[in-house]
């Protein structure tokens, strides 16, 4: 049976759109244009990281997110840029006695940021740099495992992309949701990993109650 829910971060529950036009702003480039390169380099099935070495060879993402920050134009999100179906579903399987997580590659601002939004509303928010451990490493979701207080097979994570949230995810002993939203779902989609290895695969958060309900009633 599904006894906890925990989810990505980036394009699960925060839509990245206004963050990524700032760092097409930050290294001089069209934001159109930078976001075709984003999503050649992600089609290519390359690391996203790469996109930035396309505009500025020797790019570092640490160093100039500590650039951007010194310049007082720091890595930002809020409640605007929340995907809008996060808080009703939130309350939906809180009501159903889900157990609720948050673990995601963040930074620890990115984590002080999530927890602002949602402390109250989920039982653990983790972050990559918190716990030095960033996905697809199996590291990442051992520690996932840990913390909660569930039998790793009744663990849902749900996640954006096939390669960094659903396949080791699965690999670990969890169970997957990959939701269709973001360029990565938009791009791996129709793959047939995407296809056969989420237990789930929903268009949106708010159809995780009703899908959690049938599985465990199946497990009964």
């Amino acid at each position: 049976m599904i006894r906890a829910v925990v989810f990505d971060v980036g394009e699960c529950l925060v839509d990245e759109t206004t963050e990524y036009g700032t760092w097409a702003d930050w290294l001089g480039v069209p934001r159109h244009t930078f976001h075709a390169m984003f999503g050649a380099v992600i089609a290519q099935g390359r690391d996203y990281r790469e996109t930035f070495q396309e505009f500025r060879a020797g790019f570092d993402l640490y160093e100039e997110r500590e650039k951007r920050a010194a310049a007082g134009k720091p890595e930002h999100f809020g409640e605007a840029d929340l995907y809008p179906d996060v808080r009703d579903a939130f309350a939906t399987l809180r009501a159903d006695g889900l157990w609720l997580g948050i673990a995601g590659n963040q930074t620890v601002r990115a984590g002080s940021i999530l927890r602002k939004l949602f402390t109250g509303d989920v039982d653990l928010i983790g972050t990559s740099d918190d716990w030095g451990a960033s996905k697809p490493d199996r590291t990442f979701f051992d520690r996932v495992a840990e913390e909660v207080p569930a039998e790793v097979g009744e663990i849902l994570y749900v996640g954006d992309r096939v390669d960094n949230d659903i396949r080791p995810a699965a690999t670990s002993g969890m169970l997957t949701a990959l939701v269709r939203r973001g360029p990565w779902a938009t791009i791996q989609w129709r793959t047939e990993e995407a296809e056969k290895l989420p237990t789930f695969r929903v268009e949106s958060l708010l159809e995780l109650s009703g899908l959690i309900k049938q599985f465990n009633e199946r497990e009964r």
